[in-house]
């Protein structure tokens, strides 16, 4: 179908996909990214369930690791291939693996089996990621696109306080192997609803594919994930800089890293065209999503934790507890894609986001162990509060600083980055934390005798440091406040990269955000076309 013709008036009725497709496809986009999302997050708190009953427990990081490292590896691919061969059929083969991947998990009978079937999941949580975005991309103008960006980040945020809560309740109660068997009929649904709904063109690109940039990423991207999980796939004690294992895969990484950048700046079609950096725009918004990662999920990883370990909660009570960061994200991320959706304009988001962010994190450093949970409540919806300006908001920012044609590529960009510095920020955050927590319970042994029984660092658990409430109540609370007190310092390690992150949003600019919808702009559209009013 040919476009009409822009004028002035396109501003207030830009020419879109009828509205109904819409709503039916983002329905189907919603359940994907939170799937996506939620198993993020439901594992960790099962853990310890899931290692005893398949007699893996010095091995439970690579329960988490193989999930990450396929889901990073695979984010620029599906983006790139999306942007050359069209989404519907890549989005729908996501789905599918991920449903395998899913049935596989729960019906796992040994730990290798649930680390294969989890690296499965992986595979196709990669892809439900990126591709949602890029859809919504194809089939809503970036003028349009805040209203459908923003419940995105709103579920994003859901999925990390529901994940923990309800993985602490199936670990109690039915079994952690119904984490995975929730996903079946919500991916199968899915799969239904994408199938007959999803009716996106297919592309038939000339280009050829960059397989040896992809190989070279992919070698990086996991020897950066392995590198930042050694702690809890290989020692967890601390980080033996001595290790050559260790040291290898460090190096290793980083020359395939450098060979990745060789290759992109020499082949015709590359995964990730590295001039894209050269808008200052996308470069920006890729740089706030690295500091996003690094510091909104390092702080979610170990909060819950914290409420385990120095309140005595169970799993599925430190989930509950979390919730008003939820209600603070949803608040902006919502209010904030309305609000672009009738001005145009993104810019201030962000800047006022990072600088409630930074204020949030820099709150936390103030957290002890006899907090009141209103107190943290409060601390946590403006962390909360701050992310939700922020998220979804640079998302719109890259995808219009580039052609529709590329806006697949440069949604996994920014989303690969944000899941590099994830892994980075919790593994820095995490050894900072250890390291000052082992101080603190050398010093307590040295005052305290009885704390020998307490054993190091990385044998606290909420369970074993529970136990001590009843037996020795002194001891108890001396843990708890060491606890308490190694972990609120570490919350300035990532003040410095949020007040950073702060910084390159001032550098940001509003760009006239784009009012046809990406399969319009590119006349690929067909019978999806409509006039739709907003």
């Amino acid at each position: 179908m040919t476009s009409p013709t822009r004028t002035d008036a396109d501003d207030e009725a830009p020419a879109q996909i009828d509205r109904k497709v819409v709503y039916v496809i983002f329905s189907a986009l919603v359940a994907a990214m939170f799937l996506s999302s939620l198993d993020q997050s439901i594992v960790g708190t099962e853990l310890p369930t899931i290692v005893g009953d398949l007699d893996a427990v010095d091995h439970e990081g690579w329960i988490v690791t193989s999930y990450l490292v396929a889901i990073a590896i695979v984010m620029p691919v599906y983006g790139k291939v999306g942007d050359l061969y069209g989404r519907r059929w890549p989005f729908l083969i996501s789905i599918g693996i991920f449903l395998c991947g899913s049935l596989g998990s729960a019906l796992s009978t040994s730990f290798a089996e649930l680390v294969i079937f989890r690296s499965l999941q992986g595979l196709g949580a990669g892809g439900l990621m990126i591709l949602s975005q890029a859809i919504i991309a194809d089939i809503v103008s970036a003028r349009d696109r805040g209203k459908f960006m923003g419940p995105i980040g709103a579920i994003f945020g859901i999925a990390a306080v529901l994940g923990p809560l309800l993985g602490g309740w199936f670990a109690q109660g039915p079994g952690w192997r119904w984490a995975f068997w929730l996903n079946v009929p919500i991916a199968a649904i899915a799969l239904i609803i994408a199938f007959f709904a999803l009716k996106l063109p297919r592309q038939r690109s000339g280009k050829r594919f960059d397989f040896v940039g992809t190989l070279f990423l992919a070698l990086a991207t996991a020897g950066i994930v392995l590198v930042t999980s050694w702690t809890s796939i290989v020692s967890s004690e601390k980080y033996d800089w001595s290790d050559p294992w260790l040291l290898a895969l460090l190096i290793g990484a980083v020359v395939c890293l450098g060979v990745f950048i060789v290759v992109e700046l020499r082949v015709a079609e590359p995964l990730i065209p590295l001039h894209l950096f050269r808008d200052r725009v996308f470069s920006v918004s890729t740089a706030i999503a690295f500091v996003v990662g690094v510091t909104m999920f390092a702080a979610l990883a170990y909060l819950p934790t914290f409420l385990q370990m120095a309140h005595d909660v169970d799993p599925t009570d430190s989930g509950l507890l979390m919730l008003p960061m939820t209600i603070g994200l949803m608040i902006t991320a919502i209010g904030s894609g309305f609000l672009i959706a009738k001005t145009g304009r993104y810019r201030i988001y962000p800047i006022i986001g990072l600088a409630i962010t930074t204020a949030g994190i820099a709150w936390l450093t103030f957290i002890t162990a006899d907090i009141s949970m209103v107190m943290f409540g409060a601390m946590i919806f403006v962390l909360g509060f701050g992310m939700g300006l922020v998220m979804q908001t640079i998302v719109i920012a890259v995808q219009n600083a580039v052609p529709s044609a590329q806006v697949g590529t440069a949604t996994s960009t920014n989303n690969f980055l944000r899941e590099i510095g994830a892994a980075i920020g919790t593994s820095v955050f995490g050894t900072v934390f250890t390291t000052s927590l082992a101080g603190k319970l050398d010093d307590l042994k040295n005052s305290m005798p009885s704390a020998a029984k307490a054993g190091a660092a990385s044998d606290l658990t909420p369970e074993s440091v529970g136990a001590l409430k009843n037996t020795d109540p002194n001891l108890y609370h001396e843990i708890i406040d060491a606890y308490a007190d190694a972990m609120a310092p570490t919350f300035w390690f990532l003040v410095p990269i949020a007040a950073v992150g702060f910084v390159l949003s001032l550098f940001l600019r509003d760009k006239k955000l784009s009012t046809t919808a990406g399969l319009v702009d590119r006349g690929q559209a067909g019978e999806l076309a409509g006039a739709g009013a907003r």
